[in-house]
């Protein structure tokens, strides 16, 4: 076994420092020697065979149930080695990926009832695990780094002046917030635009927070129970962030069709979600699994000819590139910061459950091809300006207005 971890390891590490002990003891050492060194030891020669069977799932698996150990470092320093090869996976895992490839859609099918079960299984978990390292607005999405100092909170708030800005909303406005998490981008745009805000969730847990910071703060908005597929309109606006990864690659014409059917014929639709830039692929099977059961992240070319069928037009893109790795670090610091209090919620497994997750997706974002794209979609041609000026324009004003607003406490890591 340590001959073939050798030669396996060997010929996909050639990039980094990462040292390696086996089971029976013996060392070694992959890479070029650039960058920071690291090390990690298999426990049992278990966990050795299944990493080289299937390394996308049962590395995750390996450092949850303890097999796998960082020795050096952090289990982040340790997959932005893995992850930052020329290739994107060994050749000994490529025959597992392309399985997966051609049984993706079968694992998307997300039907109303999965939907909701899905939803459950990540954002009903205990609310207050997402109060150890989300924002003080509990901002569940990529953050907006004005500045690359700036904090977590200033660029949460960012993002969403961001959103607000190329929305263009007027006062009175019908909004619909498609995914409307915790209800902080609804509740900023209900109140720094004026508008009445109509989100839906799936999650039980959210929709009893969203509702409760609506009626505290006394805001025209309300947030529903409901599928997107099964709500009224019209709506002026619609906004959709962090959710379009949960519907399925089967369902992309279904979701920009009945947004078609709900905006206004001089509306404006943003949707903000994390994308890929290297064409379709499969799902991570381990973040399948264990933190997003039907979750899948859609390319570009995937998300463009649904638009198109829909008969909505693209008014505007951005893409986000390493906003949201930034966003991932601020998270996995302040929840390791608060790591016991997590354990103390859960249990150790979750903990490095967990650890896992923010680590691999921060570099998935910072070594890899993973983006986030905002796309602003109307029905006809002049809907909005036909130069970007007015996003800053807009932005200044928002800022002012925030100025004189209530801010909450700002939650810090430690806190």
């Amino acid at each position: 076994m340590d001959r073939l971890l050798r030669y396996f390891l060997g010929h996909f590490i050639r990039r980094g420092s990462i040292t390696f002990t086996t089971a029976s003891g013996a060392k070694f050492t992959c890479g070029d020697g650039t960058g920071v060194p690291v090390a990690a030891r298999f426990m049992t020669r278990a966990a050795e065979a299944r990493i080289l069977i299937d390394p996308e799932l049962y590395l995750g698996e390996a450092f949850m149930d303890g097999t796998f150990v960082v020795e050096q470092g952090t289990i982040a320093d340790v997959l932005a080695v893995l992850m930052g090869q020329a290739a994107m996976l060994p050749n000994f895992a490529r025959l597992q990926a392309w399985l997966r490839f051609l049984g993706r859609r079968a694992q998307q099918l997300n039907v109303r009832g999965r939907s909701r079960n899905n939803v459950a299984r990540h954002y009903d978990l205990d609310g207050r695990l997402y109060s150890l390292f989300l924002d003080a607005d509990k901002q569940y999405s990529c953050a907006y780094f004005e500045a690359p100092d700036a904090s977590l909170d200033d660029a949460q708030l960012a993002k969403k002046r961001h959103l607000a800005a190329k929305l263009l909303i007027k006062p009175g406005h019908r909004v619909l917030d498609i995914g409307s998490g915790w209800g902080g981008l609804g509740l900023y745009l209900a109140e720094m635009s004026g508008a009445d805000v109509t989100g839906v969730t799936l999650s039980t847990e959210q929709l009893q927070i969203s509702n409760a910071r609506a009626a505290e703060r006394n805001l025209s908005a309300r947030f529903l129970m409901q599928d997107y597929r099964d709500i009224p309109g019209p709506f002026d606006r619609i906004v959709s962030v962090g959710m379009f990864e949960h519907v399925g690659v089967a369902y992309y014409e279904t979701f920009f069709k009945r947004c078609a059917q709900l905006l206004s014929e001089d509306g404006v639709m943003m949707l903000h979600s994390i994308g890929r830039s290297t064409g379709p692929d499969v799902t991570s099977p381990w973040i399948r699994k264990y933190i997003f059961p039907g979750g899948y992240i859609p390319a570009l070319s995937e998300v463009m000819p649904a638009i198109e069928k829909a008969g909505l037009l693209v008014c505007d893109m951005e893409i986000l590139r390493l906003h949201y790795a930034e966003t991932l670090k601020a998270w996995r610091d302040r929840f390791m910061a608060r790591r016991e209090e997590a354990v103390r919620l859960y249990d150790e497994t979750f903990a490095r459950m967990w650890e896992f997750y923010l680590a691999a997706s921060e570099m998935s974002f910072r070594v890899q091809n993973m983006m986030n794209f905002q796309l602003q979609l109307a029905k006809r041609q002049g809907i909005v300006p036909i130069t970007r000026d007015y996003i800053g324009h807009e932005e200044a004003r928002l800022r002012l207005k925030e100025a004189g607003a209530a801010k909450p406490r700002l939650q810090l890591a430690g806190e």
